[in-house]
């Protein structure tokens, strides 16, 4: 048969399998999205979210633009072995029917040399010779860098690589050894028959004759062989990611979400993760504690490989669900509730938990805003007496919703996993809220903010106070003096990471006092330590990252230490003399009589 040598078998084995495991895989987890996903899904499949997904496709699995953005060592690394294999497939596809006219035979584009021993004679045939030999070095020096990832990290600007399983690391050592594969079994075809480019001809040229034929069958066979390794046990390693980030994408982008248990969208959540390790270096329990191996990209491979056992519990409770691992997904994973999700507490839920509340009646307050100061608003209490008195300061009337028969927002318990306990309190607050009347719901504790904008369905609008002083202050409601404090400001997590609000916060306190910077804010902000996610972290390491959080927040010297959370507050007061205010406070100094 004209273009076939029995060494392409493997090869083209491999390729089988990988197609028939993936489209298994993938197939039975679609059948296990949800009604509602599946709804979500079939409403916008073809809809004009179809070309944005395609393009994020592009932009995120093969240039990873998102992991550039944070570390251009490792975007390169990234880019060069996805978008540069992509591009050898691509063009060596062309320059195979350009050449060969074999458009049956798949396999001859991927061993082109082999079969194709005629010198380049044109400028075609010259151009597509050495464009491969670039493309094959832009490909190698991505390996190159991962191989430097491996020894020495921090030279690809990461504290720590990932730790990898058995299977992970004999697929990732089969990957490595495709491309140096690929160039001697070019080379040695190359000196043969003088058919290689700027680079295969070169080494090529290093080889004997004699030697070179003795190697060609053997270098092909090889590059065949590992070819095949990689593809059938990829659908079985995180190297599954290399397919499963696409489709990812798409559902995302058509509006499929997960909910509180796993369903099949989830198993396309683990499987795209490609154990990066971006997650780990910023994480407080690694950077502040040097607690290894809880961190989400280890979560996420127990669950994967369901390895339900004590690693899955440790690393599920073991997370202060502060979100900087979230801002650092290269994948935009959900990791916080797939978290959540591990830490379900099915068997312990039990319904009904709330039962009392149904005596709490609601508040006739049409025509006002609803204040939900928060649970731990009622531990820092000058928070709420500050907004108490900007509201009459405005001639605002407000119901203060939980001041006297609280009911929490129900957040702490989902973040636990008590999912039925949490949705009890969201029904309550909900049927409160839509009875009183009420026109907007306003909240000091970035917990239950995050909680009514992201798991409640209210009818009003939602802001956190510091959203609401902004508003105030700039349509001139509010009237303010400016002080001469000079402040630094700490970005809650749930406000900043989890809600993205960063810019209200310095607005207000830039119209009150003079604003420092600081090295980790906004996105970068640093976690005070304390919050509801982590159970596990003792007392010591809990003021260990409050600590390291309040030696970035004193750098610049400031007169006051602003925060717009209750329980930063509370933490920061504890561990510092300097004065620590929540934004609301400083404010409510401020207001012109």
């Amino acid at each position: 048969m004209e273009n076939f040598n029995p060494f392409v078998l493997p090869f083209v084995l491999g390729a089988f399998a990988l197609l028939g495991i993936c489209v298994y895989k993938y197939v039975r987890w679609i059948r296990q999205f949800d009604r509602a996903q599946q709804k979500v899904f079939y409403k916008n499949l073809f809809t004009g979210k179809f070309i944005p997904a395609i393009w994020e496709m592009f932009t995120e699995c093969l240039l990873h633009l998102r992991i550039t953005k944070k570390n251009w060592r490792l975007g390169y690394m990234h880019r060069s072995i996805a978008f540069g294999w992509f591009l050898l497939i691509f063009v060596g596809a062309i320059e195979s029917r350009i050449g060969t006219k074999d458009h049956f035979h798949f396999w001859v584009a991927i061993f082109y040399r082999f079969f194709h021993h005629t010198p380049p004679a044109n400028g075609t045939e010259v151009f597509f010779t050495n464009l491969m030999d670039l493309l094959l070095l832009y490909v190698l020096s991505g390996v190159f860098l991962a191989l430097v990832k491996k020894i020495r990290s921090r030279i690809l600007g990461m504290q720590r690589a990932t730790k990898h399983s058995l299977m992970d690391k004999i697929v990732r050592y089969s990957l490595w050894g495709i491309f140096p594969l690929r160039l001697l079994s070019e080379s040695v075809t190359a000196c043969i028959y003088g058919n290689g480019g700027f680079l295969t001809q070169t080494i090529g040229n290093w080889f004997s004759l004699p030697v070179a034929q003795f190697l060609e069958l053997p270098f092909w066979t090889l590059y065949s062989i590992d070819l095949c390794l990689f593809f059938v046990l990829l659908p079985f390693t995180r190297y599954m990611h290399i397919f499963t980030e696409i489709f990812l994408i798409y559902f995302r982008r058509m509006g499929v979400k997960e909910h509180t248990r796993m369903t099949g969208f989830t198993k396309f959540e683990l499987s795209a993760c490609s154990r990066c390790g971006m997650c780990i270096d910023h994480c407080p329990l690694y950077k502040d504690l040097d607690i290894p191996e809880v961190q989400s990209v280890y979560l996420l491979r127990n669950l994967r490989n369901l390895e339900y056992h004590k690693d899955i519990v440790t690393a599920a409770k073991n997370c202060l669900m502060c979100n900087r691992c979230v801002e650092d997904c290269p994948v935009n994973i959900d990791l916080m509730n797939i978290r959540r999700i591990a830490r379900d507490k099915g068997k312990i839920d039990m319904p009904n938990s709330y039962s009392y509340l149904k005596n709490v009646s609601a508040f006739n307050a049409i025509g006002r805003v609803a204040y939900f100061g928060g649970c731990m608003s009622h531990l820092t209490p000058g928070i709420t007496q500050a907004m108490e008195s900007i509201f009459k300061a405005v001639g605002q009337d407000y119901w203060y919703m939980d001041e006297l028969k609280t009911i929490c927002c129900g957040r702490p318990l989902l973040q636990q996993g008590f999912n039925s306990q949490a949705a009890e309190l969201r029904l309550k607050n909900t049927e409160l809220i839509r009875k009183s009347g009420a026109t907007a719901l306003i909240t000091s504790c970035p917990i239950c903010y995050k909680s009514f904008k992201d798991e409640y369905q209210l009818p009003i609008p939602v802001y956190h106070h510091t959203e609401y002083l902004n508003m105030l202050i700039e349509s001139g409601k509010l009237k303010v003096s400016k002080s001469d404090l000079k402040v630094t400001y700490h970005d809650p997590c749930e406000l900043g990471r989890g809600r993205h609000i960063y810019e209200e916060p310095r607005k207000v306190l830039q119209a009150v006092s003079t604003l420092l910077k600081i090295s980790d804010e906004k996105e970068n902000s640093l976690c005070c330590g304390m919050n509801l996610g982590n159970t596990v972290l003792t007392l010591e390491q809990q003021t260990t990252i409050r600590d390291n959080t309040l030696a970035c927040l004193n750098e610049p010297n400031p007169d006051v230490i602003a925060t717009a959370c209750p329980m930063c507050k509370r933490a920061f007061q504890h561990g510092t003399n300097a004065s620590v205010k929540d934004i609301a406070e400083i404010v409510a100094d401020q207001i012109e009589k």
